[in-house]
């Protein structure tokens, strides 16, 4: 008789145990953010116009509003963690950010490790190069050298595209356009919202885009299994899509007009 009670007790305290792990499991991150008050964004304050510091050192560009948008609108304060392509990941990885928005495609290598929001915003990815410049198509790249920004899709498909090119990758865009600015590279392969940006710091050396490889979706990137925080932040950019707000964003800092139809559509 005392075997079986003190059975039962081991068992409660295993059972009890079991569900305090649980419930451990369970706290996610957008509780965490709503206690804390703050929501930490990792954005690239190198690649104007998504991400910049203005004439008074003060962070700016479409990322950056989007980020302040959307801490507004989750009641909390924007904490703002500085990245760049290779580390926007592992930010999200190592819980030094809770969020990424930082011209983060979606494609099926990212989404194997981190979540994504609907798009936002679309991103066109090109070659491009000297107006001069005669390439039309991959092999026009052969024996070339080419800058691009270790990490990002640009990367990857250059190396799988373009094998007979000679790839100079910097580690962020602010150090490539340099490179392009001085005439290190005469090719560079980005998105092509950042070319207008990359041709004002060398009004001589004006960049045009010959080759584009592909339409990326830009959306916000989360850790993975955390589906109260994918549901608002999709609830956040179905709305502000719908309303206009992030449309006038985009057409702000680019210049030029998102569908959300087509980001709605992409977005299931």
């Amino acid at each position: 008789m005392k075997t079986t009670s003190m059975l039962r007790l081991i068992l409660g305290a295993v059972l009890a145990l079991a569900a305090l792990g649980g419930a451990v499991a369970q706290a996610d991150t957008l509780d965490d953010i709503k206690k804390a008050g703050k929501v930490r964004i990792a954005i690239d304050l190198a690649i104007p116009p998504f991400g910049m510091n203005d004439d008074k050192m003060q962070p700016a560009g479409s990322d950056v509003d989007l980020a302040r948008l959307l801490a507004k609108d989750l009641g909390v304060q924007l904490e703002i963690v500085s990245t760049t392509g290779p580390t926007r990941i592992p930010m999200l990885q190592t819980n030094k950010a809770d969020l990424v928005v930082s011209t983060l495609s979606i494609t099926p290598e990212r989404a194997k490790v981190v979540d994504f929001s609907i798009p936002y915003a679309d991103h066109p990815s090109v070659v491009a190069g000297l107006t001069s410049a005669t390439i039309r198509q991959m092999s026009d790249l052969e024996g070339k050298k080419i800058g691009v920004v270790r990490g990002t899709t640009q990367d990857t498909d250059l190396t799988r595209q373009a094998k007979g090119a000679q790839l100079v990758r910097y580690e962020d865009d602010a150090t490539m356009a340099l490179a392009f600015a001085s005439g290190q590279v005469d090719i560079i392969a980005t998105a092509r919202s950042l070319l207008p940006a990359i041709s004002k710091k060398n009004p001589a050396r004006t960049l045009e885009p010959k080759i584009t490889m592909q339409t990326f979706y830009l959306a916000i990137g989360l850790r993975k299994d955390e589906p109260r925080l994918l549901s608002w932040v999709n609830d956040w950019v179905r709305a502000n899509l719908q309303n206009g707000k992030l449309i006038d964003i985009y057409r702000t800092h680019h210049g030029i007009d998102v569908d959300p139809a087509l980001l709605l559509k992409a977005g299931g």
